[in-house]
């Protein structure tokens, strides 16, 4: 079984509602006898993020072909071969590597819907839906709130499938019936 067209799917939700195991379980499904390509967006900079990256890296091992790569999606992106599978996990931490390096995030938005755009292969995007709570306190916070906000609003538009995951619960927002078609 392999994706027979490009397709976009995005799949939001908050911490811990299970948003990740639901598009690992998609990508899967849908990557026939090729492994599903990984982009792990995570940094180290503690202890126990290390010890996370750790984790993760075992227990996709024999799943995915993980790539690593905070900052550059584009790369990666456009590398996807025709009709290959990519969860790309996630926006968020993107975004907020992005901030620590003081990238121009408004570019590197454009840069990735452009590629995303171009991509000839299945991409599965996690995201953080991040606009149900309060207006943040800080600065930095509502910045990040605003960037990841209208980065789904431009995914969510060109996706062919957009989900909203909660207490493991998969609620479909959108669904035009050609997200990760297989022959």
């Amino acid at each position: 079984m392999t994706v027979k067209h490009k397709s976009i799917n995005l799949t939001l939700g908050g911490a811990r509602s299970g948003k990740t195991a639901f598009a690992e379980t998609e990508c899967l499904a849908g990557a026939g006898a090729a492994k599903p390509f990984y982009l792990a967006t995570g940094q180290a900079f503690d202890d126990e993020m290390q010890d996370r990256i750790d984790r993760h890296r075992k227990i996709r091992a024999d799943r995915f072909e993980t790539i690593e790569e905070p900052l550059d999606l584009v790369g990666p992106i456009a590398a996807l071969p025709v009709g290959r599978v990519m969860l790309i996990d996630s926006i968020g931490t993107w975004i907020t590597n992005l901030m620590l390096a003081e990238s121009d995030i408004d570019a590197a938005v454009e840069d990735v819907l452009d590629a995303l755009g171009k991509c000839p292969g299945h991409v599965v995007i996690v995201s953080d839906e991040t606009g149900l709570g309060i207006v943040p306190d800080n600065a930095m916070a509502r910045q990040f709130r605003d960037h990841i906000g209208m980065f789904n609003q431009q995914v969510a538009a060109m996706a062919n499938r957009v989900v909203l995951v909660v207490a493991g619960q998969p609620l479909i927002i959108k669904d035009d019936g050609l997200s990760m078609r297989a022959e």
